[in-house]
């Protein structure tokens, strides 16, 4: 019989990237389980949701035992993680500094204070994405990769045209922050020779991006800059008033990773998922008022963010027939949690027209995805051009390959053979 041990290093290992399912499936049999020293993993859906909403659940990173030194043979730090901040950035905080920055942060991008900063990105969405399918129209191909030709190039405009980072820098932070996420391993691929040069990669990238944020930071506090994170800095109105620019560093490194990253992986999931189920991209197609009801579909189904290794227990918690000692280290598992049978009939079967469909693929509690909405916009207008525009479309790989990361797990390409674009 497989343990939780086993098949918590199995669901981990790159080898089973493309379908981890089968081992959370395992891990379900016990909702909460040890799966190793000061380490509980949560797969059950109302476990999960209980947990999210517990203050007895930090989010404080320094107070994991993942933060500190290697745990044991089967455990890697997840040192990676600080990359959301030396000075922590919300993701990593407990109430009252968590609700003071996501304050901040929300007075600059959502409502009620900033009511058309998502909706205004609109028209420069739908412009891109037909100028992208435009250019693989004019080069005669018909073979599209979703994620660098489509998918990737969306979001990356948008997160920088918010935050004010010029997008000329692009290259330069792509490659930084995929070096970051490639060294964020908390599988048994991290303890070999490729991924401790992972870990290395990923140590100079962050410092890099953090390098290049703070002096972008520092011209805004200035007033030489502009977009959110000039505003986070210069805020005088505001209750809480402006951000520190330390911590402003922080928060960058996460908004402009999760403001785009994760939207990649969602939007080529939407295309990966269709295409894998006969019938369901000429369904969108003709019924265009159904993407939304799909793109909330392929979050439950592949989670874009499998899950985030801060949380732990600041007290001992009783919770599906376990109890969590206090201190111990709490993976809260999205995509495990998505496909608990007990609520999700039929789990692993996509199905676009699947009522009472609240799942975890924003996250859930007090760090929900901020920036939920427009990742939803974003992947709702990617996925209705695309539909609209690109006929006869076919996988050419399946699976595709993967990307490293366990936390924001995406495919690194999908490859397309289509028809026509018309």
């Amino acid at each position: 019989m497989t343990t939780a041990a086993d098949a918590w290093a199995q669901a981990m290992a790159f080898a089973n990237r493309a379908d981890p399912y089968p081992f959370f499936a395992e891990l379900r049999r016990t909702p909460v389980a040890r799966v190793a020293d000061d380490l509980y993993v949560v797969t059950g859906y109302y476990e999960l949701l209980a947990l999210s909403h517990d203050p007895r659940i930090s989010s404080e990173f320094r107070r994991s035992p993942l933060s500190g030194p290697r745990q044991t043979d089967d455990v890697q730090p997840a040192d990676d993680v600080a990359a959301y901040g030396a000075q922590p950035s919300l993701i990593v905080t407990d109430p009252p500094s968590h609700d003071i920055a996501r304050r901040q942060v929300t007075r600059h991008f959502a409502p009620p204070h900033s009511p058309d900063l998502i909706p205004g990105m609109e028209p420069d969405i739908v412009a891109l994405c037909d100028e992208l399918l435009d250019r693989a129209k004019a080069a005669g191909s018909t073979r599209i990769d979703v994620v660098d030709d489509y998918a990737y190039p969306v979001p990356v405009m948008v997160i920088c045209k918010i935050l004010g980072i010029p997008l000329a820098d692009e290259p330069r932070f792509h490659a930084w922050i995929f070096d970051m996420l490639a060294g964020i391993d908390l599988g048994p691929d991290a303890g070999t020779a490729e991924g401790q040069e992972r870990a290395a990669r990923a140590g100079d990238a962050q410092a890099e991006l953090r390098d290049y944020l703070a002096a972008l930071i520092a011209d805004c506090a200035r007033g030489e800059g502009q977009g959110l994170l000039a505003a986070l800095v210069t805020d005088t109105d505001g209750p809480d008033g402006p951000m520190p620019p330390e911590q402003a560093v922080a928060n960058a490194v996460l908004l402009l990773i999760a403001g785009h990253d994760s939207t990649v992986n969602t939007i080529s999931n939407c295309v990966l998922t269709l295409l894998r189920n006969p019938g369901t991209f000429e369904m969108l197609r003709d019924q265009p008022e159904l993407i939304p009801r799909a793109i909330e579909e392929v979050q439950r189904l592949q989670s874009a963010v499998q899950f985030f290794p801060s949380r732990s227990a600041t007290a001992d918690i009783a919770i599906g027939d376990t109890v969590i000692p206090a201190g111990a280290a709490v993976h809260l598992l999205y995509g495990a949690a998505n496909r608990d049978p007990r609520r999700f009939p039929d789990p692993d079967t996509f199905d676009i027209l699947r009522p009472d469909n609240e799942h975890f693929g924003w996250g859930s509690g007090i760090h929900t995805c901020v920036g939920g909405p427009l990742a939803r916009l974003e992947v709702n207008l990617a996925l209705e051009t695309f539909l609209r525009r690109v006929t006869g479309p076919r996988l050419v790989t399946d699976p595709p390959p993967y990307r490293q990361s366990q936390i924001f797990r995406g495919p690194r390409h999908v490859l397309v053979d289509v028809d026509a674009i018309t």
